[in-house]
Parts: structure tokens; C-alpha cells; sequence
């Protein structure tokens, strides 16, 4: 089903020009990601295209269990479990899964957010800002869901001793693995809706800013094989990203009842996800992967058990966490003036004027022109008067 073309004009602009791309770019997107399905379809492609479709670099294991009968005799049960690692061609799959981003970003503008915006007529800088808040809660919904059943299932919460237990974790299941796919193609995918969403050069800098630290922390728990201490972290921080976009939108739809408390849970959710997610580092990197045996570095095994491993990741974790703090703070600051601003324009308060200080020739000045009479006015008989002429 072809997406619908936000905005469409009675004239269409000329093919592939910029605007003919912004308008159609979920189509020519969805068309692509179709071709790579296609591919499966026949037996010269099917290989290439299930490079992107597909996870890669599955791993077999036989696992045999023995167990007892009620004849006293000894059965062996063989099954096999499937894991996979990670490696280049995960570039494919983030590829293919960036495109299905795309194409779900514009269903949810065109379906959802755009019929609230024509409703709320918002201002082009509050309407950005609400587009922003709106694609972001669905996606930390999703996330968060999907991300709790994955530990549940995987049994991430039943001790806390399975985070760095086993390390290296080169071999996870198929759910966690498409998991960390699925949220690094998100958050590349938000680089080319930059362009596709017309977003202005000053609000480029913070989300750009935004995404590249969610892709560098992703990504390189991916690589080192910290994925069950990257999905809790990620939890708690979604969570308390997502008390914060629902509190947006719902003051930028003027429910200011519900948006006054959703942001003081935000802030307590905020506080708790910081303090959670450095305890849990500390914990998992410093103390648990320091008390394992198999120090050292081995990168056929994926090892990166050293100190200064270790290190490297609690430091990290600190400063990215010292960064999302100081913009914290500099929201409420912000908050805090526009909160006392609006109090005062209610209370029908006037800021005081400052009067500047003026020499005495300038006051003297001042009181003659307030002297003169309008030559044109009915107090001067509509007679306009010559001004006499200054002696040298």
C-alpha cells in the first residue's frame, strides 16, 4: 500500500529533484526494501538477498541430556540449539532494517501524527517538536516491550550474576541478536530524516548529537559482546525518555493537568535510570568481568577482558552519563524561566523599564520640542509659521 504524500501540491515538482524525493522518498524507500524480498523469491538472488533479509553467522549447537526412565534406564536426548554472533555482513542486515524504519516512520506521520497536528494547529516550531516527541514514544514502547520479553525469556532477571557470567557472550539468540539490529538501523535511519522531515539547521546539531551517542553505545556493546548489560541499560533509559516525549505531548496538546505530573515522574524515572545504569556497570564491568579468570584480550574468541578494558567502558558509561545530566539540567533551568515568565504575564505583571541616564543639554532639548507647537494643527490656526532665524 503506497504511503500518502504529506502536503501534496497541484503542481508536481519536476522528477527527482529535491522536493519530488522529500515527497515520495517512502515510496522509492518501500520499493527498494520490496526488491530485496523479491530476491528471495528466486534461486539466482535468494543468496545475496537473504544477506540482508536474514540474521547471519548462525551457530549450531548439539546438546545432549541425559535422563532416567522408569525402567532404571539411561536415555539420551539430543537436541540442537541455534545461536548467532556478529560480524561485517550485519551491515547488510542494518541496511535492509534501516529502510523498514524509514517506511515506518512515514506511516506513523502520515496516520497518526499529522491528523493530531490538524487538530492542535500548532506553531512550524512546536509542530517539530511534537513530530519528534510522537516517533520517539512509539519507539521506546516498542522497545521497551519487546526488550522486557527478551530478558524474561532469556532469564536476564533472575540474578543479576547473568550479566557477566560467561563472558565473553559471542553466542545469543536469534531474538536479542535481531534486537541490537533492529535499534542500530533506528537510530541510522534518523540521520536521513534530517532531510526527509525538512528539519532546520539549528535543531540538526542536538539530534544529531542525539543519535550518534545511542549508535556508538549500541553498537559497541554489540562489538565487545556486552549485550546483556546493554538491553538493561536500555530499558531504564527509555523508560525515563519515554515519561518525557508522552509529558511533551501532552503539553504541546494543552493538557496542562497531565502534563505538570508526567513531568515530575519524569524526573524521579530520570534521577533512578542514572544512578541504575552506572551501578550496573560498575557491577557488571568492574567487579564481575575483574573477577572472572579469563583475563586478557583474544579477538578470535572475543575476549576484551583487561583492566583497561574495563576502564574504558565504566569511563564511558560516566561521561555519557555527566553529559545527559548537564542537559538535564539545563532543560529545568530553561523550564524553571519560562514557568516564572508565564506566571508574571498571567499576574499582568510589566517588567520595569530602565531608564537611561541623559545629559542636561539633551533635557533642555527634549522640553523645547515638547514646546513647539504642530504648525498644521487646529491650535495654530492651520497658519504655518516661519521660524525665526538664529544670530551669528
Amino acid at each position: 500500500m503506497p504511503i500518502r504524500r504529506r502536503g501534496a501540491a497541484s503542481k508536481n515538482p519536476p522528477v527527482l529533484s529535491h522536493e519530488f524525493i522529500i515527497q515520495n522518498h517512502a515510496d522509492i524507500v518501500s520499493c527498494v526494501a520490496m526488491l530485496i524480498l523479491v530476491g528471495l523469491m528466486f534461486q539466482v538472488s535468494s543468496p545475496l538477498s537473504s544477506v540482508f533479509v536474514t540474521m547471519q553467522y548462525n551457530v549450531t549447537t548439539v546438546i545432549t541430556n541425559t535422563s532416567e526412565t522408569d525402567t532404571d534406564a539411561d536415555v539420551e536426548v539430543v537436541s540442537e540449539e541455534i545461536s548467532y554472533s556478529h560480524g561485517p555482513k550485519d551491515i547488510c542486515s542494518v541496511f535492509f532494517y534501516l529502510l523498514i524504519a524509514i517506511v515506518l516512520h512515514a506511516v506513523v506521520q502520515e496516520y497518526i501524527l499529522d491528523k493530531l497536528n490538524r487538530k492542535l494547529h500548532l506553531s512550524k516550531t512546536k509542530h517539530s517538536k511534537f513530530n519528534e516527541s510522537g516517533q520517539l514514544l512509539a519507539f521506546y514502547i516498542f522497545s521497551i516491550v519487546w526488550a522486557i520479553d527478551i530478558m524474561i525469556k532469556e532469564g536476564y532477571l533472575n540474578n543479576l550474576s547473568h550479566l557477566w557470567d560467561g563472558y565473553p557472550h559471542t553466542l545469543i539468540s536469534f531474538r536479542l541478536k535481531f534486537y541490537f539490529i533492529t535499534q542500530i538501523a533506528y537510530w541510522f535511519h534518523s540521520f536521513p530524516e534530517l532531510y526527509f522531515q525538512k528539519i532546520k539547521r539549528e535543531e540538526m546539531g542536538d539530534r544529531i548529537k542525539f543519535a550518534a551517542f545511542y549508535l556508538i553505545f549500541i553498537a559497541s556493546a554489540y562489538v565487545i559482546n556486552l549485550t546483556r548489560l546493554a538491553i538493561l541499560c536500555l530499558v531504564l533509559h527509555y523508560l525515563a525518555e519515554l515519561t518525557f516525549h508522552l509529558a511533551r505531548i501532552l503539553y504541546f496538546s494543552d493538557y496542562l493537568e497531565l502534563s505538570s505530573p508526567c513531568f515530575k515522574v519524569w524526573i524521579a524515572f530520570f534521577l533512578f535510570a542514572r544512578v541504575a545504569i552506572v551501578s550496573l556497570t560498575v557491577l557488571t564491568a568492574w567487579f564481575g568481568l575483574g573477577g572472572l579468570t579469563n583475563q586478557g584480550f583474544d579477538l578470535e574468541t572475543g575476549n576484551f577482558n583487561t583492566a583497561l578494558f574495563r576502564v574504558i567502558v565504566v569511563a564511558g558509561v560516566f561521561l555519557f552519563q555527566a553529559w545527559v545530566l548537564f542537559d538535564f539540567l539545563t532543560f529545568q533551568i530553561k523550564r524553571r524561566k519560562e514557568q516564572q515568565l508565564a506566571n508574571q504575564v498571567a499576574a499582568g505583571g510589566k517588567k520595569p523599564r530602565s531608564i537611561a541616564p541623559t545629559s542636561p543639554k539633551k533635557d533642555r532639548a527634549k522640553k523645547d520640542e515638547a514646546k513647539v507647537v504642530d504648525p498644521d494643527s487646529p491650535q495654530n490656526g492651520g497658519i504655518r509659521t516661519r521660524s525665526k532665524s538664529k544670530k551669528k
